[in-house]
């Protein structure tokens, strides 16, 4: 059979079948594996990157994929040294997850650099979609600004308007601050002083007692994961809210409640992008991932992996490719929707916009057994959840 007859073949084959040509697909999952941050992100979001695979029938669709990882270590610089290597040597076509504001960051620009794709899902800065936006960078589950619009606008509707903010010391608590402050304020509050603390942090007891002594109604926690449960635990010790005053976790995860048990976060009111047992859908997909994770439940960070490496897997299909700009492309032009997040869409300054859920941490007798933590108390639309796209500064917004 002459060469043209065997390219007139294939072509037929593969008209017959509808299956394109295989592509290759390396994504890379960049978190905290041994840190503090590891219970909310770590192994869970590797496996959540698998399921999304499954789900997804990539194989079955032509699409191989080969996912790895690696511990950032919440350190910017071996967040991006691992990224160029990812980049150069190893293949990587998408990098996900990247708890830690500072690291998502430096990835960020990295992405930018080797003309890949990076789409968030752990870190919180507002910077990623604003000043320091990018064309190869996506940011999908959270934010500063979600965070302190749920939170703090809950807590100041309860008339609690004077606060005081304790606050982790780099990128992601001065943004959470910032962002916070700003719904106080608008609302006619204060904020009557902050205390800042280094990342990682372990004793809180003298930042607690200034906290306290400003007399604030609210005490803010602008940080997140082992920090969060540690001021708390302190707090609790110290006998804070005993006394009438409020905390404010302003960045709460399931695994953090689950660390401090319902006696210490009773009450507590957090905002997220997802809750295992919201409805029939997330529960039969916890149900799986748990099996997976040894008994533990999905955070956002790792509900949020999976709802991306799912719409990124969609564009490598619509575009039977792995050219950045078309897979942006496609991504921004087709709305997002899955089991887990729901319906949305991916802006132009690359924020992801769906709904998000303010919750309150049950008591312990209103609990029906492990994992049973929240009420919902409402939800925020996807078109109110997120900082207005003008208000962010992005240059790729006209």
């Amino acid at each position: 059979m002459t060469l043209n007859k065997l390219l007139v073949a294939a072509l037929a084959t593969t008209l017959m079948t509808g299956t394109a040509m295989a592509v290759d697909v390396k994504i890379g999952v960049l978190n905290d594996r041994s840190g503090i941050y590891a219970d909310l992100s770590g192994e869970g979001s590797v496996i959540a990157a698998r399921m999304a695979v499954e789900d997804f029938g990539a194989a079955d669709k032509g699409i191989n994929v080969e996912i790895i990882s690696a511990d950032h270590q919440n350190k910017p610089d071996v967040a991006s040294n691992i990224a160029r290597q990812w980049y150069d040597t190893d293949g990587v076509d998408l990098i996900v997850d990247v708890p830690t504001s500072s690291a998502a960051l430096a990835v960020s620009e990295v992405t930018r650099e080797k003309d890949k794709i990076f789409i968030n899902s752990g870190a919180g800065s507002t910077a990623l979609t604003g000043a320091q936006c990018s064309p190869n960078t996506i940011h999908w589950t959270y934010d500063t600004y979600a965070l302190a619009k749920g939170t703090g606008g809950a807590m100041v509707e309860q008339g609690k308007k004077n606060w005081f903010f304790i606050t982790a010391d780099y990128a992601f608590g001065h943004s959470l601050e910032e962002e916070t402050t700003k719904v106080v304020e608008a609302a006619g509050g204060k904020v009557l002083g902050t205390a800042r603390h280094p990342f990682p942090g372990t004793d809180f007891s003298s930042y607690l007692l200034q906290a306290q002594s400003s007399g604030a109604d609210v005490i803010g926690l602008a940080n997140a994961g082992g920090d969060t449960v540690n001021a708390i635990k302190q707090a609790a010790e110290f006998g804070i809210t005993q006394a009438g005053q409020s905390l404010a976790g302003l960045l709460i995860f399931i695994t953090d409640v689950h660390a401090l048990g319902l006696d210490a976060a009773q009450g507590l009111v957090l905002t997220e992008a997802f809750y295992w047992d919201l409805n029939d859908e997330t529960r039969a997909w916890s149900e799986r991932f748990e099996a997976q994770s040894g008994g533990k439940k999905p955070t956002m960070v790792q509900a949020g992996v999976y709802s991306s490496v799912l719409h990124y897997l969609k564009a490598v299909e619509a575009t039977d490719g792995k050219v950045t700009a078309d897979l942006m492309a496609s991504m921004k032009a087709t709305p997002t929707s899955d089991p887990l997040m729901g319906q949305g869409a991916v802006r132009a300054d690359g924020r992801t916009i769906h709904d998000m859920y303010l919750f309150q941490v049950k008591a312990p007798g209103e609990s029906s057994g492990p994992w049973d933590y929240y009420d919902l108390l409402a939800t925020i639309p996807a078109d109110q959840a997120f900082r207005p796209m003008e208000e962010g500064g992005c240059a790729l917004v006209q």
